[in-house]
């Protein structure tokens, strides 16, 4: 029986408040592993997906070689864990493996090829990092995921179900800064994964208006005064995404960045954070990384050939079965045996206490006592 709280801890407001809130706590939690020999790329791909899913991942796990797919599955319950991430890497290619915790599907996907996240935000020509952004969760975006198949509704059910339900009418706009977009090719059967930070800049305002907006410190080293930066805005250029109109939407409301107030226009521009990966699904499986294939790319099986799969796989699963009904009736009797074995120790203490008693009872008897005779003699 554990130890009782006192009322010292029932009654501490920090405690209840640590507690998390129903909404995080139903929320989708992830686990992104590696497993296997994996190169220095694919390790790093893996904390760079860890950055996609956060906040609701574990970030600073580290997993071990002696680590099995059991260990993760023995905590997912009480971390509220949901989905899990696998990478693995084999001389034929790399491959990520999406298993929905605890019982799947699991679904297989070949990376053809990927790019990490430092590269990205290298080759961009304007670096924008936000660590704020990565507090809350991002938006799910999927395209041309409409096609034939249930491998195709599973697929992007499970894309879905990675990231949290948005309620378009109790939302906040401040808080979705990142998006995550899924491209579906049907010609090549490709998935083209994509992560941006959503920007907000507001529009109908010159070159130097907007930089005084968003505080930046503008150069007046050619400006007598501050009137004359502001006039030279016909000389100036405007940004290219406000060309477009179907960028540009009236805020419903204010957002945390400068000039981004509720019923004013902005264009929503993207800015693209890594990494890129284009990978293919391969085999979907019932159950979690085992269990009956229900689709594959590259094989396809005949009726006969499928039949004796599933024949096979009952017959392992019943001797399965029988081996772990084998073990748990050996426990119990072992538990009986022990028990047992402890009453006889408990009735032989008993009887030897009773033993020792009847001897001191005798040794201190008149009768029996040479030394107390000669007193009574004397």
């Amino acid at each position: 029986m554990g130890k009782r709280k006192g009322k010292c801890v029932k009654r501490n407001t920090a405690t209840k408040e640590a507690l998390e809130p129903d909404h995080l706590v139903k929320a989708p939690h992830s686990f992104v592993i590696h497993r296997g020999k994996c190169s220095k790329d694919l390790m790093e791909l893996t904390k760079d997906f860890r950055k996609i899913m956060e906040p609701f991942t574990a970030s600073q796990l580290k997993e071990r070689k002696k680590n099995t797919i059991k260990d993760f599955l023995s905590v997912s319950g009480y971390l509220h864990v949901s989905h899990m991430m696998v990478f693995t890497e084999t001389e034929l290619g790399s491959y990520m493996r999406l298993a929905r915790l605890p019982r799947g599907p699991t679904l297989t996907f070949r990376l053809h090829n990927y790019s990490l996240a430092r590269d990205v935000v290298s080759s961009l020509r304007k670096q924008y990092v936000m660590s704020r952004a990565f507090k809350s969760a991002p938006l799910i975006v999927l395209n041309s995921f409409s096609g034939e198949g249930n491998h195709m509704k599973l697929m992007a059910t499970m894309f879905q179900n990675m990231f949290p339900t948005i309620n378009i009418t109790t939302v906040k706009l401040k808080n979705i800064r990142r998006c995550v977009l899924m491209n579906y090719n049907p010609t090549t059967k490709l998935i083209d994964m994509r992560h941006y930070v959503i920007r907000a800049i507001p529009v109908g305002l010159n070159k130097g208006t907007k930089k005084m907006v968003q505080g930046k410190i503008p150069n007046l080293n050619r400006c007598k005064d501050m009137s004359e930066f502001f006039d030279k805005a016909a000389l100036m250029s405007e940004s290219e995404f406000e060309d477009d109109a179907n960028a540009q939407v009236t805020l419903p409301q204010s957002l945390a960045s400068r000039g981004a107030a509720a019923d004013s226009k902005s264009a929503i521009r993207l800015v693209e954070l890594g990494p890129r990966i284009t990978m293919q699904l391969i085999k979907v499986e019932d159950g979690l990384m085992d269990g009956e294939v229900l689709y594959h790319e590259l094989i396809e099986k005949t009726e006969e050939e499928k039949a004796f799969i599933k024949k096979k796989r009952e017959e392992k699963k019943r001797l399965k079965e029988k081996r772990k009904a084998q073990q748990d009736e050996n426990v119990k009797r072992k538990q009986h045996e022990k028990e047992e074995l402890k009453q006889k120790a408990l009735e032989g203490i008993k009887k030897k206490k009773e033993l020792t008693e009847n001897q001191r009872y005798e040794l201190y008897e008149p009768q029996n006592n040479k030394y107390a005779n000669l007193r009574i003699n004397k």
